[in-house]
């Protein structure tokens, strides 16, 4: 991505959102609404630009400009097209500058070096950057209270990031990634260091169940954070986590023998998500 190409707007979110994003985010009163749109689309376009073609530099130069214009945005309140909008959410929600910062240092993580079986600590800092940041600036839009707002960004963000991550193993693999972590693979007996080795090893399916049980557990914590919050200010989060959680089970019964059939969302689940989480 350029600097030239403008990010998404709040009127393209509904149109480049996933139907469970968007679904869950339509539940919010309009102002959280348009705060979320926001976020995620500045979100988004970091995530474009780490998965964009283009050299490292020139990926890295972009991302660089994203932060400079977060740093100014916190500093001097000036604004730039990429974040005109999110003035209004940071001054209305008091969103964390650290938050967004870490977003982009996640993007940056795909840059510097395509991740490929990283060590489990490395894994779990992506995670966090690339999916409990965004859960952090989300809770606070949400209504949440600081702690256990910041509690569930950390178990829900690493459960949905997870579930990303054993769902894209193909497509990931298709741009030189790999995020099975080095330990996983090792422990299962998987020496080979060829993405395309690993993918069709037999013992991938063991790898691949140990980070879903995992994954799990980061759900069950979700939930019982969610359990003991104010019904409102989680009906969004919640309506995320049975949407993927979904998937994971569903992935969970296809398994990750090769060949794998894709594995998305289905419309019932997202319908079964908004009539449970929100509407009643």
């Amino acid at each position: 991505m350029s600097a030239e190409v403008e990010t998404l707007t709040v009127e393209d979110v509904p149109a480049a959102a996933s139907s469970s994003f968007y679904a869950a985010m339509r539940v919010l009163p309009r102002s959280q609404r348009d705060a979320m749109y926001h976020v995620y689309a500045f979100c988004r376009a970091v995530d474009d630009v780490a998965d964009n073609g283009g050299s490292r530099e020139v990926r890295l130069a972009d991302l660089n400009r994203y932060r400079t214009d977060i740093e100014h945005l916190y500093s001097t309140g000036r604004v730039t097209p990429r974040t005109r909008d999110l003035l209004l959410p940071v001054r209305d929600y008091g969103l964390i500058k650290d938050d967004f910062i870490a977003v982009i240092d996640g993007m940056e993580m795909d840059i510097v070096r395509d991740l490929r079986a990283p060590e489990w600590k490395v894994l779990d800092l992506y995670c966090d950057r690339a999916a409990s940041a965004v859960g952090r600036l989300s809770v606070r839009i949400f209504g949440m209270d600081e702690e256990p707002g910041i509690e569930l960004s950390h178990h829900l963000g690493r459960a949905l990031q997870l579930t990303n991550i054993l769902r894209d193993i193909d497509e990931d693999a298709a741009m030189g990634r790999l995020y099975l972590p080095k330990e996983a693979l090792r422990d299962a007996g998987i020496a080979d260091t060829s993405i395309d080795d690993i993918l069709v090893n037999p013992a991938l399916d063991r790898v691949c169940r140990g980070i879903a049980d995992m994954a799990r557990k980061y759900y069950d914590r979700s939930e019982a954070i969610m359990a003991h919050s104010p019904r409102r200010a989680v009906r969004s989060p919640r309506m995320m986590a049975t949407v993927y959680r979904g998937i994971l089970e569903k992935l969970i019964v296809r398994g990750w023998r090769a060949p794998r059939i894709d594995v998305r969302r289905s419309k019932r689940t997202v319908l079964w998500a908004v009539l449970r989480d929100g509407i009643f």
